[in-house]
């Protein structure tokens, strides 16, 4: 022992040290003249020191040659070069404080320690030695029992030596986790907990594949620790955990069995994510608990409440918790401001919400990129894209840079909207706040092109993706698919689904269904069979949008036989027919004068629980009244729009009914003129606008031809100056129908005007 004390090696007797060394100047410190650095690592060499305190840092450097354990010659500093990198990954993790501490705490003698140090030129020659060392060290890890192992982790002297130890340790059991836990929350390392924890849960998960007793397993394990180092904080720490690994059961038992001994943060965990999977019975429920425990809730409390109470839709209530947080005198954040905006936002309450935004200005809250964006979310849903616009300029005039989000929500509301010529300059724009376009923004653009039956510049925007490597999804094909489809481009659109899936990007329904439904308006049922055969091929199950584009396919061809075999494969696979399919099947019976099976159909429609939309009504008032059925088709409308509802009621503020709309009327109007009945359907004409319906040409033309029919020449004119009034100019139809009806009813006079009128139309 005594022998391998000795004092360091001398340097090399043809070494010239010079002032400051290589090891004062990278540690920027001064160099005195009997600097203990100085002989081993000149000014001319700053490698050797700068690959050396990688290895085993400046303080360890110089004991070691206090000690004379480590003698760098000139061969072994350049060995050490040589190897750094190896060395290096090896002692980052195990040797932040040297050898000497780790080779004690694992029972090996400092004589050991100092024959490694002396030989450490011989220990690295090459990879495979520095591999065959740590293996030997590793394995004399295992020789100590489990016990040993979790006693030596425990009276570690600091929680970063405890942690090296685990992680070299070649197995690990949940009372190991349980210990080295215990140490990291007693000494409030809490990111490395939660990283351990939520290890601990993932692999008892693996072996047990029931949350519910992993929670159990992971509680057992950190209540058995019998040590001074154990701290009830580690259950609020795996409360948090479970919390976010969402296993929100485990994580309310957990709650149930220490919920008094949890400390702030762990509940206001739980109480976020309950409120993020709705579970709102639990939420208010715990909140009570929390305040009746003696904690006393802070600004993200109220945060996480405020959001509930907006996601429930209950904003008399986040107004009251935002107003008992400011008596309390706790200042609401951006947060917490954005939070409400986003409730006021989410109910179509703008003008409250941007009262909301003014408010936080005044009181010093500035805000952020995401209230803008909450903000300029609510008006483009609202299809208000100038007041999005309106905020994005004030957002750039306050100096906020705009992220993806912003991009993304402006430029879907514009294509939504309609103007897809500012939405293209905004993409442009992208580039100079250093955005790339996603693929979502990309989406909303070809989408937009193909809704403005601008295809080719929507499949522009699709070679435009690859120029840039942005990966196409599925929804980017659905889009462009649907696309072709609408302008009948059927040949082009089955190319660009073969193209998605040779480049390994499966197709979905909404994707076959477009195609599908490309077809069927083309009125070619042989290629929509087809392609659903492929797609069942494929592993796509046909669903009830299939079937019913499919029934409604053949009923436009008037193949009623076909649809109902259709409809009677859809039954015979337990899927249950939709209003879609109902309404289809209808309307081809409707039309075919098969008023019989339509009606069966409708009521089997009501026995299964669905609610006929305004285009079943359409169809079969529209059936019945060609059926000669007038009476039916009035029992009919008086029934489902619930038009006994009086006049004065809707004006003073009752309900429109849900049926009422330019569709309906026009039905049963021409329905009751075609049989002579004026007077009813005048007095449908004239409470039109009871329910805030403009009459429009097509009404107009019907009220026309049905007054000229029995001969009401006074209502005529009437009707004439309405049109007028109300601004409905008439078109070559209208004058067509006056100057004709005038004509054959002695009117010459009136006739000669709409003819001078006719003429000057053309």
């Amino acid at each position: 022992m005594a022998k391998n004390m000795q004092s360091p090696p001398p340097p090399p007797s043809s070494m010239v040290v010079l002032s400051p060394c290589a090891a004062c100047k990278i540690l920027r410190r001064r160099c005195v003249d009997k600097c203990v650095l100085a002989p081993y690592f000149p000014p001319t060499e700053p490698l050797k020191f700068a690959a050396v305190l990688k290895i085993f840092g400046a303080g360890n450097v110089i004991k070691f040659l206090q000690l004379g354990l480590l003698g760098v010659s000139g061969r072994s500093c350049r060995t050490l070069i040589r190897h750094h990198r190896v060395i290096g990954n090896r002692c980052d993790t195990y040797l932040d404080d040297g050898w000497v501490w780790l080779n004690a705490k694992l029972a090996f003698a400092m004589d050991s320690l100092r024959k490694k140090c002396e030989h450490v030129e011989d220990s690295f020659p090459t990879e495979k030695c520095s591999c065959s060392y740590w293996t030997s060290w590793v394995v004399s890890l295992s020789s100590l029992t489990s016990d040993s192992l979790i006693t030596t982790v425990l009276n570690c002297r600091s929680p970063n030596k405890a942690l090296e130890l685990f992680n070299a340790a070649p197995e690990k059991n949940t009372q190991l986790y349980s210990a080295i836990i215990h140490v990291l929350v007693g000494s409030k390392l809490f990111s490395h907990a939660r990283c351990l924890l939520k290890d601990l849960v993932e692999n008892l998960l693996v072996k047990s594949h029931k949350p519910y007793h992993v929670s159990q397993l992971a509680f057992s394990a950190l209540s058995r620790l019998k040590s001074s180092k154990f701290t009830p904080n580690v259950y609020g720490e795996l409360l948090i955990v479970l919390s976010k690994m969402g296993l929100v059961e485990e994580a309310l038992w957990m709650y149930r069995k220490v919920g008094a001994a949890l400390a702030k943060q762990a509940c206001n965990v739980l109480l976020d994510v309950l409120v993020k999977t709705s579970r709102f019975e639990f939420l208010w429920r715990i909140y009570e608990e929390m305040i009746s425990n003696g904690l006393s809730p802070d600004v993200i409390t109220y945060g996480i409440l405020i959001d509930g109470c907006c996601r429930q839709g209950d904003l008399l209530r986040a107004h009251e918790m935002f107003d008992e947080m400011r008596v309390k005198g706790i200042e609401p954040t951006v947060v917490v401001y954005t939070i409400l905006i986003r409730g006021l936002c989410s109910e179509n309450k703008m003008e409250e919400a941007e009262s909301m935004h003014r408010a936080m200005r005044e009181v010093g809250v500035l805000p952020n990129v995401y209230t803008y964006n909450t903000l300029m979310d609510g008006y483009c849903k609202l299809a208000n894209a100038k007041q999005a616009l309106r905020l994005y300029q004030d957002m750039l005039g306050e100096g906020l840079v705009p992220d993806d989000v912003t991009f993304g929500i402006l430029i879907d509301g514009l294509c939504k909207y309609g103007d897809i010529k500012t939405a293209r300059n905004l993409s442009v724009n992208m580039v100079k706040f250093s955005v790339t376009p996603s693929i979502a923004v990309y989406n909303s653009l070809i989408d937009g092109y193909c809704k403005a039956g601008d295809v080719s510049e929507a499949m522009a925007f699709f070679l435009e993706l690859e120029r840039f490597k942005v990966s196409p999804d599925v929804i980017t094909y659905s889009i462009l698919i649907r696309g072709l489809c609408s302008a009948g481009q059927i040949e082009e659109a089955d190319n660009i689904i073969e193209k998605m899936m040779n480049e390994g990007i499966p197709a979905n329904s909404v994707t076959y269904n477009s195609l599908i439904d490309g077809c069927c308006k083309e009125g070619n049922m042989k290629k929509a069979l087809e392609i659903c055969s492929r797609m069942t091929e494929n592993g796509v199950e046909p669903n009830v949008i299939t079937f019913s584009i499919l029934i409604d396919g053949y009923c436009k061809i008037r193949n009623l036989r076909a649809a109902m075999g259709i409809y009677s494969e859809m039954v015979i696979k337990g899927l249950s027919p939709d209003v879609v399919a109902y309404t289809a099947m209808i309307d081809g019976h409707c039309k075919y004068g098969s008023m019989k099976e339509a009606l069966k159909l409708y009521s089997d429609m009501l026995d299964n629980g669905l609610t006929p939309n305004c285009h079943t009504i359409s169809c079969l008032l529209d059936g019945l009244c060609k059926d000669g059925r007038i009476s039916n088709a009035l029992e009919l409308f008086l029934e489902k729009t619930g038009f006994r509802t009086t006049r004065c009621d809707v004006d003073a503020g009752g309900t429109k009914p849900s049926f009422i709309n330019h569709v309906v009327y026009t039905a049963l109007i021409h329905g009751l003129c075609e049989d002579g009945q004026i007077f009813k359907a005048a007095k449908l004409f004239s409470d039109m606008r009871c329910y805030g319906l403009q009459p429009d040409e097509v009404i107009y033309v019907v009220m026309l031809q049905g007054c000229f029919q029995v001969k009401r020449i006074l209502n005529v004119m009437m009707l004439h100056a309405d049109m007028l009034k109300f601004g409905v100019i008439p078109n070559s139809t209208i004058y067509s129908i006056l100057c004709k009806g005038y004509r054959e009813s002695g009117f010459l006079k009136s006739a000669l005007n709409c003819s001078k009128d006719l003429e000057e139309l053309h």
